[in-house]
């Protein structure tokens, strides 16, 4: 049969699209797989909606764009440790993904695409905002741009996933996503704050609120104002899109240009989704390749 044409609707003017006439629940085309891929590239954010998907059935489209990830401390289900079920009961509150971020900037090489299915969403809430990096680069002043081209930031899983700091319940897996002890909580890596799209060549801010720690070669000080000032900038209602979520939607998106922040506002409600991310590249800073006006 036929495949349908896929429409594009915009999400907002910075990023993002929702596109219909597609099936991932079979296996797709090439040809179609990388339309997907285009438009997530270009985009930064792609959503699917009415996917009827089995977890098999999401590794399977997984896999068409990438090599997905088993994460070194939130646990994956038992029969597809490479998929996160992430499970908000009803009566508490979320407490995975809920502030700005880049998915696994703590990783030597991070994530380059996220895969989420929603499962069962909140009647109300529990959306999840995205924010172009790209965007934020290309406002900033000159003289910022060049201050920031060359240098480097600490990114780290620590304050996120120290059990001194987020309580070790999750650890005894009294929660209902789990963590596992693993040195990748403490482990350090150095990425550069400007990258550059590897697929693209274009320029984005590539430091956030959860994993950055500290720019290198900067005094504490020094490090800690330029960081919140960066921070305060990338989350400016211009760069962004608010995805509201229905049951069977399938979003993508791309970290290396990409924040996103799932907002907590639902206590009174469940919500399911299973999270799937692929591999990436180290990043390479913009101070190291021309940017590319892809």
């Amino acid at each position: 049969m036929r495949e349908r044409r896929i429409e594009v609707q915009p999400m907002a003017g910075a990023l993002g699209v929702e596109l219909s006439g597609v099936d991932v629940s079979n296996p797709l085309e090439p040809a179609r797989v990388a339309e997907i891929r285009d438009a997530l590239v270009r985009n930064g954010v792609v959503v699917l909606r009415d996917q009827k998907l089995s977890r098999e059935a999401q590794l399977r489209f997984a896999r068409q764009l990438g090599e997905p990830e088993v994460h070194p401390i939130a646990n994956g289900m038992a029969e597809h440790p490479e998929i996160i079920r992430v499970l908000k009961p009803a009566g508490e509150r979320a407490f995975f993904g809920t502030s700005w971020h880049t998915d696994n900037s703590f990783f030597e090489k991070p994530t380059s695409f996220t895969i989420l299915y929603a499962e069962a969403v909140p009647p109300v809430g529990g959306d999840t905002l995205f924010a172009s990096m790209e965007k934020a680069y290309e406002v900033l002043s000159p003289p910022i741009q060049r201050l920031l081209e060359p240098l480097r930031a600490v990114h780290s899983a620590s304050s996120a996933y120290d059990p001194r700091t987020t309580g070790d319940a999750k650890y005894r897996g009294e929660t209902p996503i789990t963590y596992r002890y693993s040195d990748a909580i403490y482990d350090e890596v150095e990425h550069p704050v400007v990258r550059t799209h590897p697929e693209t060549g274009r320029r984005s801010l590539y430091v956030n609120a959860m994993f950055t720690q500290r720019i290198v070669g900067l005094a504490p000080h020094e490090s800690r104002a330029l960081l919140e000032m960066l921070y305060a900038h990338a989350a400016r209602p211009e760069f962004s899109c608010r995805l509201r979520w229905t049951a069977g939607a399938l979003a993508l998106w791309d970290n290396r240009s990409v924040q996103h922040y799932a907002i907590d506002d639902y206590a009174a409600f469940e919500r399911v989704m299973y999270r799937v991310t692929l591999a990436g590249t180290r990043p390479v800073g913009a101070a190291s390749e021309p940017a590319s006006r892809a």
